[in-house]
């Protein structure tokens, strides 16, 4: 996969925090943030798909089984 960069600019708290995380994680804290940046688009990805249902009535007050990984 192609790869291009960007920049990010952190609060000195939030860096700390994501530092700890990634030596924990065993990670550096790039592929901490380039992973956590990754999942959160494959979640908003599977959110987005829509219920086939003709009255969006019906899918305010229906149960949707979210399954957890």
């Amino acid at each position: 996969m192609a790869k291009s960069s960007i920049s990010v600019e952190l609060e000195i708290e939030v860096k700390k925090i994501l530092e700890k995380r990634a030596k924990r994680e065993l990670l550096t804290l790039r592929e901490l943030v380039s992973d956590i940046l990754r999942r959160s688009a494959l979640s908003t990805k599977e959110s987005t798909k829509k219920d086939n249902v003709d009255d969006p009535f019906i899918s305010y007050f229906s149960r949707k089984n979210r399954k957890r990984k």
